[in-house]
């Protein structure tokens, strides 16, 4: 994995004090596993062939292959992560691109206010482009000072510390920056559109 651009790790475990006043939110658990949960699967791809595309309402449509995306200026961060099934790891650490450097990357316009991210596996799901631009958001490639693993979005994942994880789409292909919103995979069959893991918020 390289290291390119890689700076040292950002703590943001105290990320929660934004949104509630305990580090594990309701109704969550502990877990010092990472269970690995998806709709169908793990998908297959080519790291030959596999490229991230961005488009929609941006200036400058781009297309990476995995080489030139991992040659972006990258972070590392120390980051929890909690799951709507009631699970939370914590102190995960996740290297990539943060998505408001993508974003600049992108040209965004003005009239764009939602993103939908797109996975390999036909995988959607939608937030706010504010939301997008929280502290903590990139499209992960490392995890624990490693690649990514495949069962856990590998090549490339969202992260998303300051909400349920299915709004981190796993093996993420394209990201579509939107002027009106559209529910993702989950929420059109009945999960929260916010996703707030302090106020509980995982089913419309």
């Amino acid at each position: 994995m390289t290291d390119s651009g890689v700076e040292a790790v950002e703590d943001l475990t105290d990320l929660y004090r934004e949104y509630g006043d305990d580090r594990l939110p309701p109704g969550q658990r502990e877990t010092d596993g990472f269970p690995v949960l998806s709709k169908s699967g793990t998908p297959s791809w080519d790291p030959d062939t596999f490229e991230l595309e961005v488009w929609g309402a941006v200036e400058e449509p781009r297309s990476f292959s995995l080489d030139e995306f991992r040659d972006l200026p990258a972070v590392t961060q120390r980051q929890d992560f909690h799951c709507v099934t009631g699970w939370s790891k914590f102190d995960c650490e996740f290297t990539g691109v943060a998505f408001a450097d993508l974003a600049d990357l992108a040209g965004v316009r003005d009239d764009a206010e939602h993103v939908m991210f797109h996975s390999l596996d036909g995988y959607t799901t939608d937030l706010p482009l504010d939301e997008c631009t929280e502290p903590g958001v990139q499209l992960a490639y490392g995890f624990d000072g490693d690649d990514l693993p495949a069962d856990h979005g590998g090549p490339i994942r969202v992260v998303t510390p300051h909400k349920y994880a299915y709004k981190g789409a796993k093996w993420v292909s394209g990201v579509e920056f939107l002027t009106e919103p559209e529910l993702g995979y989950w929420e059109k069959r009945g999960y929260s559109d916010t996703a707030n893991p302090w106020n509980e918020e995982r089913y419309s």
